[in-house]
C-alpha cells in the first residue's frame, strides 16, 4: 500500500513546482509561481495537468488510518486511489494553514505594527519626551475599556522612548513596569519604586519605603547623575483602598520639587482620577488623561486584516468578518473578544473539514472509477470542504461567545412563542413600549399569514403570553378581559433579534 510524504511541507511553496506523494502520485501544475492572495483550498485537483501513477511495491507500507486513507485499494494506480491521495494532500495543507491562521489570531501574539492607536501613542510619547527634556517629573493616566490596546500601546511607547533617548543622547531612563495585580499588598508598590531607585540595594533605614521616597524627592540629596525613572503601573484600579491613600501618595510622588519620576497609570475606569484623586485637582496637580475609546467596526476589521496580511491566502469571507466586527463593536469594542471569536470560527471550519474528509462518500472504490466519476468525486469533495470561514461559522462562534440565559431560553421556545416575541419586537420598533393582547393578536396573525403558518386563536395566544411571562420574558398586566391585558417586554429587543437571527424566517421578519 502506498505511503505519502511531503504532507508536512510549507504551504507557501511555489505553486509551479511539482508536488510529490512518494512513489505514489505526481501532481504538476502549470500555474505561475508569482505569490498572490488565494482561497485557502489547495486547487491541485482543478489545475492538475495530469496525474501519473508511479508505484513501487518495495517502498509501500501499510496504513492504519481512518477513512479515506483506509479505503486505498491494493492497486495504487486506480482512479479511486488518485482521488483519495489528492484529497489527503489537500486536507493536510488546509489543516496546517488553519493552524498558522489561529496562531496569528492569538491574543498573546503581539503584532509588529499597532494600527488605530497612533494618536494615543503620539500623545503619551510627547508627554514623556517633554518630561525628559525638562528633567521634570509628571503623571499621566491612561484609561479605556478592556481590550482597547492600552497595555500593547504602552509597550510600543516604551520602545520608542528608549530609542529616542539614544538618538537624542539623553541619559537612558530607568524603566519599571508593574502589574498591580501581582502585588501582595497595595503599599508594596512603593517598595518596588524604592528598590529600582536605589539600584535594588536594600536600605537599613527603619523608615517606610513611602517616607523614604518622599524625603528623597523633597530634598536635594540625590546624586547629579541620578537617572530619571519611568514607572508604568498597569491595572492601577487594584490600588484603590477605602481612603484612597495609596493612589493619592503614588501620584503625589511626582509633585515633589526634586522628583525625577514619570508615572503612567493604566486602568479601565475612565473617571478614576475624578472619583479617587480629588485632592490632586485641588492642588493643581491632576494627572494628564489619555482615553482609549472602544474599537469601532471598521477598526476591528482593519486590525484583523493587518494580522492576516502576512499570510498569502484568504481565510475569512468579507461578510463573516463584518458580522464579527459589528457584533463585537456593538457589544464592547473589545479586540481580544473579536480575536477569540475568529479563532472559534476557524476551529469550527477545522471540524467541518475533518467531518467532510473522514466521512467522504466515494462510490464503490473496489469496483474502480471512470475518469468522469473521479472528477465528479473530487469536485464534490471540494464543495463539501470549502476551506474558508463563512458567515454561518462566524454566527455560531458569536452565539457561543455571547451566550446568555435569555438567548438560550428564546432559542428553546416553540415556534409560535418565538413568533409572538418577533411580533412584539416589530410592534415596539417605534416609541411604543407596551400593547394589549388584542392588538398583539392582530399583529401576530398577520405575521403568521404572511408565511402561511396557521395562527393560534386569541385564547391560545393569551395562554402563551402567560407562559412567556412565567419565564421572565414578558410582563402581563391585570384586566377582566384577556384581550385588554397590557403586554410589556422584560428583555432587551437585541437579545430577541440575536437569538432568532439564525432562522431565515425570523431574520427576514425582523429586517
Amino acid at each position: 500500500m502506498p505511503t505519502i510524504s511531503g504532507l508536512g511541507s510549507s504551504p507557501f511553496a511555489g505553486r509551479g513546482k511539482t508536488v510529490r506523494a512518494e512513489n505514489a502520485v505526481e501532481i504538476q501544475s502549470d500555474a505561475p509561481s508569482t505569490p498572490r492572495k488565494r482561497i485557502l483550498r489547495s486547487n491541485a485537483v482543478q489545475q492538475a495537468g495530469h496525474i501519473s501513477p508511479n508505484p513501487s511495491p518495495n517502498s509501500c507500507s501499510p496504513m492504519k488510518l481512518k477513512s479515506p486513507r483506509g479505503r486505498l485499494t491494493d492497486s495504487p494506480s486506480s482512479p479511486a486511489n488518485k482521488v483519495i491521495l489528492v484529497i489527503l494532500f489537500n486536507f493536510c495543507i488546509d489543516m496546517e494553514q488553519l493552524s498558522m491562521v489561529k496562531e496569528a489570531m492569538h491574543v498573546s501574539m503581539a503584532p509588529s505594527t499597532i494600527v488605530c492607536r497612533e494618536y494615543e501613542q503620539k500623545r503619551i510619547l510627547e508627554f514623556c519626551k517633554q518630561c525628559v527634556k525638562q528633567e521634570k517629573a509628571g503623571s499621566l493616566y491612561v484609561c479605556g475599556c478592556p481590550g482597547t490596546g492600552k497595555s500593547l500601546s504602552m509597550e510600543k511607547v516604551k520602545d520608542n522612548l528608549t530609542h529616542w533617548t539614544k538618538e537624542e543622547r539623553f541619559p537612558p531612563l530607568d524603566v519599571l513596569t508593574i502589574n498591580c495585580t501581582s502585588l501582595t499588598s497595595t503599599s508594596e508598590i512603593f517598595s518596588k519604586i524604592l528598590g529600582n531607585n536605589q539600584a535594588r540595594k536594600k536600605t537599613s533605614s527603619p523608615t517606610s519605603p513611602l517616607k523614604h521616597l518622599q524625603r528623597s524627592y523633597s530634598q536635594k540629596l540625590q546624586s547629579p547623575d541620578m537617572k530619571m525613572m519611568l514607572v508604568i503601573a498597569d491595572e492601577l484600579d487594584y490600588l484603590i483602598t477605602r481612603d484612597q491613600a495609596v493612589l493619592h501618595d503614588l501620584f503625589m510622588l511626582t509633585t515633589y520639587p526634586f522628583s525625577r519620576c514619570i508615572l503612567i497609570g493604566i486602568a479601565n475606569a475612565i473617571d478614576l482620577a475624578d472619583r479617587f484623586l480629588p485632592k490632586l485637582q485641588s492642588l493643581n496637580c491632576k494627572p494628564m488623561v489619555v482615553t482609549f475609546r472602544a474599537y469601532s467596526k471598521d477598526q476591528i476589521i482593519m486590525i484583523i486584516q493587518q494580522r492576516l496580511r502576512v499570510l498569502p491566502y484568504r481565510v475569512f469571507q468579507p461578510q463573516a468578518l463584518e458580522l464579527c466586527a459589528r457584533k463585537v463593536a456593538a457589544a464592547s469594542g473589545d479586540m481580544r473578544k473579536a480575536l477569540c471569536v475568529c479563532r472559534s470560527a476557524i476551529e469550527m471550519l477545522e471540524a467541518e473539514l475533518r467531518d467532510s474528509t473522514y466521512g467522504l462518500d466515494l462510490p464503490s472504490v473496489e469496483g474502480g472509477f471512470s475518469d468522469k466519476r473521479t472528477g465528479a468525486s473530487c469536485e464534490t469533495w471540494i464543495k463539501q470542504a470549502n476551506s474558508i470561514v463563512r458567515v454561518d461559522h462566524m454566527a455560531l462562534a458569536l452565539s457561543k461567545a455571547y451566550r446568555s440565559p435569555t438567548v438560550e431560553i428564546i432559542q428553546s421556545l416553540p415556534q409560535h412563542q418565538q413568533i409572538i416575541l418577533c411580533s412584539i419586537v416589530k410592534l415596539f420598533r417605534g416609541a411604543k413600549k407596551d400593547t394589549t393582547v388584542g392588538e398583539l393578536n392582530k399583529f401576530y396573525t398577520d405575521v403568521c399569514k404572511s408565511t402561511l403558518i396557521p395562527p393560534a386563536g386569541i385564547m391560545e395566544l393569551s395562554s402563551m403570553c402567560r407562559v412567556l411571562a412565567d419565564q421572565g420574558l414578558l410582563k402581563l398586566g391585570q384586566s377582566r378581559e384577556d384581550k385588554l391585558r397590557r403586554v410589556t417586554l422584560k428583555v432587551d429587543e437585541a437579545d430577541i433579534s440575536f437569538a432568532l437571527q439564525g432562522v431565515r424566517f425570523f431574520r427576514n421578519c425582523l429586517q
